[in-house]
């Protein structure tokens, strides 16, 4: 190995003491996390000093362009059309992409997706799409180009060559307190984003009880670093920040929530759900160039969807990418839990519901077995819940609450508690808030 031009130990005391990076440290250390010159003890301790001590934003622009360039690029420019794709920061019940990418797709804008697992309380993208018999997320390049190509969408998982950095330094953020790091989150994401080879980039940026940032003003801060970034290298970038105090939609799980997106593809989707999809599906399409303002997308969609086509897409994925297409006509192929019971409001209970709150009810996941402590957990795709009440509605005696879907008593009587514990009632209904707070361009 040849000695390094920078030391590691270095980099690490100009950070601490509040000191700005310069381009050459900041490519060294994503060059030195994955070839070992970063040990990940040094790694740790400068992971440390940036959540200390933070970036600038031209720090941060570096630092995402150093962790892109740390694997594979992938090159779709010889493919014909706009590639466009869309990120969230995770929430409880949140399926939008599986909804979105065949729709945006059926508009005529092609969707590159690489998604991730579930954490902690927030579901993962490719978990729900894993509970649909055969279908394969780990896909290499050459296949995701040629599912691409074919069907105009593919959703797959992060390839061990693209931004290895990213892959190292969040296993590292993950055990050493310094997840919660806008500077770090902005990396992480948009690395993994630019190097899929897109033209342009929506993002949903959630705060609330139920996402990672709890405050609108820090989930502002990372829209606007994001949105700089992707300015910084070229794309063009657009955030909506998002709601998310109670879950999306009424069905949080895995298998509970594919078959509440293909109903959202079928036009019977709920309010709040097909709210966020078309504002978020509605920005690609204008950024893609397929839809000249937000009526005009809005048009489309709703033409996509009557018409059958974006649900066609998701058939047309799930047969690219081994799945078994059946399941869109016959929810009975997907795991089944073995207890389903309805969960009624009790003798007394009246009003109206004024929160439904999301964390605990993806504590009440977790408890079913269908979410992760750890990255190395396996998840239940079968359990979770459907028909939630939401914020608004009345509730009387005998009033279903939700639907448990459970595979073991015990972890179900856990995550009743959890699900009575995160409804709230009040005599009058409350004011209703808005899903779609904010957007920065």
């Amino acid at each position: 190995m040849s000695s390094p031009s920078f030391f590691p130990q270095d980099i690490i005391i100009k950070k601490r003491d509040g000191g700005a990076l310069a381009k050459e440290e900041i490519e060294f250390f994503a060059r030195g996390v994955v070839n070992g010159q970063f040990a990940d003890y040094q790694a740790t301790a400068l992971l440390m000093a940036i959540f200390w001590r933070g970036m600038t934003a031209q720090e941060v622009a570096w630092l995402t362009d150093a962790m892109m360039r740390s694997g594979d690029v992938i090159d779709l420019r010889d493919l014909p059309g706009a590639k466009v794709d869309k990120h969230s920061t995770g929430g409880v019940g949140d399926k939008v992409s599986l909804i979105l990418a065949p729709l945006a797709a059926a508009c005529g804008v092609m969707v590159p997706m690489m998604s991730g697992r579930g954490l902690g309380h927030t579901g993962g993208t490719l978990d729900k799409l894993e509970s649909i018999p055969g279908f394969r997320v780990m896909l290499d390049v050459p296949e995701f180009r040629a599912i691409l190509q074919q069907v105009g969408m593919a959703m797959i998982g992060q390839t061990p060559k693209v931004v290895p950095a990213d892959r190292k330094l969040y296993s590292l953020r993950d055990v050493t307190g310094t997840v919660e790091c806008i500077p770090l989150i902005c990396a992480s994401i948009m690395s993994k984003k630019l190097a899929e080879g897109i033209d342009s980039l929506v993002l949903d940026v959630k705060f609330g009880k139920g996402a990672f940032m709890k405050k609108k003003d820090d989930a502002l801060a990372l829209a606007r670093a994001m949105v700089a970034v992707g300015k910084a290298g070229g794309k063009p970038v657009r955030a909506l920040l998002t709601a998310m105090n109670q879950p999306l939609g009424r069905c949080a799980g895995h298998t509970t929530e594919v078959i509440e997106s293909i109903e959202c593809l079928k036009g019977r989707g709920p309010a709040d759900l097909m709210e966020v999809t078309y504002a978020l599906t509605g920005h690609m399409l204008i950024l893609g160039g397929a839809a000249t303002d937000e009526a005009d997308a809005r048009a489309k969609m709703a033409t996509a969807i009557a018409n059958g086509s974006a649900l066609q897409k998701f058939r047309e994925m799930c047969v690219a990418q081994g799945g078994d297409p059946r399941v869109v006509d016959d929810y009975s192929l997907l795991p089944a839990a073995k207890q389903i019971r309805a969960l009624a409001a009790p003798a007394g209970a009246s009003g109206f519901v004024s929160a439904v709150d999301a964390l605990k009810c993806g504590h009440a996941i977790m408890a079913l077995g269908g979410g992760r402590a750890a990255v190395t957990d396996k998840v239940d795709h079968a359990v979770g819940l459907s028909d939630l009440i939401k914020i608004g509605e009345r509730v009387e005696p005998g009033t279903r609450l939700c639907t448990l879907h459970a595979n073991d008593e015990a972890k179900a009587a856990r995550a009743e508690e959890l699900i009575r514990a995160a409804i709230t009632l009040s005599p009058e209904p409350p004011a209703p808030e808005s899903l779609i707070q904010d957007l920065v361009a």
